[in-house]
């Protein structure tokens, strides 16, 4: 009876059960509709009604498909080039090179990290499209300058080069300040001029960490959407996601071409990342004195090179902070001042985050005409405010969604290490990183968007409400590669000893897991939480493959601002919503940054310490309260 009770404990339930689940979920929301999408290329039927597997690949060499692949392609090889320019650049003259004003400039490099995605792009075009601010004072200053400049490629690469670089701000210069100054004294010393230190010593510390950046950089060109969705450029996003819109009438197997274009991006991105994961195999390190010393600041000793480069820093400053100033600024003027891009400083508004005004035009009979509360703010907006409310609702879930899942496999991957479990586990988890987002959006817009899937219970999770759902779903998958990297480290930090303290008092499996070890790794669970949020909140990608009616995120919201406005006298204020919106997601960003970065990136010492100081101050407090003198009456 013992032995039976044994088998069939509680703790060994819940492993099968638990093991069971993730299977399911595994197979149903990973795997099948991904190979789903790959077999549906293979399954094409010509005009004549018959399975042709070779129909998509003889049209991909004979029509135009080629040449979103080669457009993506061309993206992400210069911008390689150019963001890792950018990039080093802003890095050494705030964190390397003598500078003066680095901490002002370095806010400005930075603040790329509180918009970016379709917030961003917006603010370009802002300033830089047809009639926007800077292209029409350059128009104004010289007849012949070409006011289309700002579309294309060229609009595209000009805009993601500064827009990839927070990546080199975050990770290189964490690099940066970790290279022992005594090397770098050491060549000085030996007569080395600042220069050839810096290409002798400093890049070969820096290569790891520049050839991750690459990868990363090109992965990004190369699955770029919606820079070249709202700047006009043809790349592979963009026309998987409107293929998946299209039909069989409206052109020849739409659906099929979609899935080419998604699993040779698949294939893009699994060679680069295998390369990536040799390369770090290797274990590229640096040998160090023992006693590092942080790195001291150098200064430019030539005078003329010395000038050179804080022309540069303050070049690039300019160009960050300008949207960011301009945006902020428009932002609280009137529809009037915004529609000319003429600013005006006698006349200022919050008309574009609260309230809503009149809006009266001219109609072709010649009569005026008013329509009532035309002109709406950022929070008085039906569609921008139902759109934010949508996408903080499904960016928390997601986001909490991937951290509880990743803890509770971290935690079984902690106690399965050296079994193969654990590591299938693990693989698992990484598997989404493989494909780009697009393919495993793609994939279950087409798998799920039919009542025969029986891991749903039969229900199409594409129609009406259910597209809420579905997304939630993709976002969760999407981010589970990044929170399982993130929290895995913090596990790291975890005392065996405390664990085997835990368990040799009696505490079960559960209670240790609570009392001792979330504790410890909670500040890093709540970043990844706040940054998978960060991410999700502005999400265009997805949200464009799953776009409905009953699924309009924030982000396509204000996509469809400019689009659409002042058709037929609705929708009049949204340049103002826009601007109002990117300041939005500034200050939401900027506190979430903050959190993760200030507040979440103490440690359980330190969070104690800060406990008692406040506890102190409050008794302190208190004292003095008790001994003030009681005033008569």
């Amino acid at each position: 009876m013992n032995t039976k009770r044994s088998k069939l404990s509680p703790a060994l339930l819940l492993k099968v059960f638990g093991g069971a689940f993730f299977l399911y979920l595994f197979l149903g929301f990973m795997l099948l509709p991904c190979l789903n999408t790959l077999g549906s290329i293979f399954t094409t039927k010509n005009a004549a009604g018959e399975t042709d597997p070779l129909a998509v690949i003889r049209f991909f060499f004979a029509g135009n498909m080629g040449t979103f692949v080669w457009n993506s392609l061309k993206l992400a090889i210069c911008l390689v080039v150019t963001v890792n320019i950018v990039g080093v650049s802003i890095v050494l003259l705030t964190e390397y090179f003598d500078i003066k004003g680095a901490r002002i400039l370095r806010l400005g490099y930075m603040t790329t990290m509180i918009y970016s995605g379709v917030a961003l792009v917006t603010g370009y075009l802002f300033l830089y499209a047809k009639d926007g601010i800077l292209t029409a004072a350059m128009a104004e200053a010289f007849p012949g300058f070409n006011v289309d400049w700002f579309s294309g490629f060229n609009a595209v690469l000009f805009t993601m080069t500064f827009a990839c670089t927070s990546n080199h701000a975050l990770f290189l210069r964490n690099a940066i300040r970790g290279i022992d100054y005594n090397t770098v004294e050491a060549a000085r010393n030996m007569g080395a001029k600042p220069f050839k230190v810096l290409r002798k010593v400093v890049f070969p510390t820096l290569v790891p960490t520049m050839f991750s950046l690459t990868v990363m950089t090109f992965i990004t060109g190369l699955c770029a959407m919606s820079a070249p969705t709202l700047l006009g450029y043809d790349s592979i996003n963009p026309e998987i996601v409107r293929l998946a819109g299209s039909s069989v009438a409206d052109e020849a197997f739409p659906q099929a071409r979609a899935a080419l274009l998604s699993v040779i991006l698949a294939l893009f991105t699994i060679v680069l990342l295998t390369v990536l994961s040799s390369y770090e195999r290797k274990g590229h390190y640096l040998s160090v004195s023992k006693t590092k010393a942080k790195l001291q600041k150098q200064k430019i000793t030539n005078p003329i090179a010395n000038v050179l480069a804080h022309i540069y820093a303050y070049v690039l400053f300019i160009i960050y902070m300008t949207p960011v100033v301009m945006i902020i600024v428009f932002s609280f003027q009137t529809y009037g001042a915004i529609r000319m891009k003429r600013l005006d400083l006698r006349e200022w508004t919050l008309i574009n985050f609260f309230g809503t005004q009149d809006y009266e035009y001219l109609t072709n009979r010649g009569k005026y005409k008013t329509r009532e509360g035309a002109i709406s703010g950022l929070f008085a907006n039906e569609a921008t405010l139902g759109g934010i409310k949508l996408s903080f609702i499904m960016s928390a879930i997601a986001a909490a969604l991937a951290c509880v899942i990743v803890v509770i496999a971290c935690n079984y991957i902690f106690k399965n290490r050296s079994k193969k479990t654990g590591i299938a586990l693990e693989y698992s988890l990484l598997f989404p990183w493989l494909l780009p987002t697009i393919l495993i959006c793609y994939s279950y817009r087409v798998y799920f968007n039919s009542n025969d899937v029986w891991y749903v219970g039969g229900t199409n999770l594409y129609l009406e409400n259910h597209v809420r759902l579905l997304s939630i779903l993709a976002y969760t998958v999407v981010k589970l590669p990044f929170s399982l990297r993130m929290i895995k480290a913090a596990f790291y930090a975890i005392d065996e000893e405390l664990e085997d303290a835990a368990r040799n008092l009696g505490s079960s499996g559960l209670t240790t897991f609570l009392k001792v070890k979330l504790p410890i790794i909670l500040p890093s669970v709540l970043a990844v939480f706040a940054l998978n949020f960060n991410a999700l909140f502005t999400e265009y990608d997805m949200s464009a493959t799953f776009a409905s009616s009953y699924g309009t995120t924030y982000a396509m919201v204000i996509q469809a601002m400019c689009r659409e406005e002042g058709l037929y006298g609705y929708n009049v204020n949204a340049s103002g919503r826009r601007c109002a919106s990117t300041v939005f997601i500034m200050i939401v960003s900027g506190i979430i940054l903050y959190l993760v970065y200030g507040v979440g990136s103490r440690d359980l010492g330190e969070r104690l310490e800060i406990k008692d100081r406040r506890r102190k101050r409050r008794e302190r407090l208190m004292a003095k309260l008790h001994r003030a003198p009681k005033t008569s009456v």
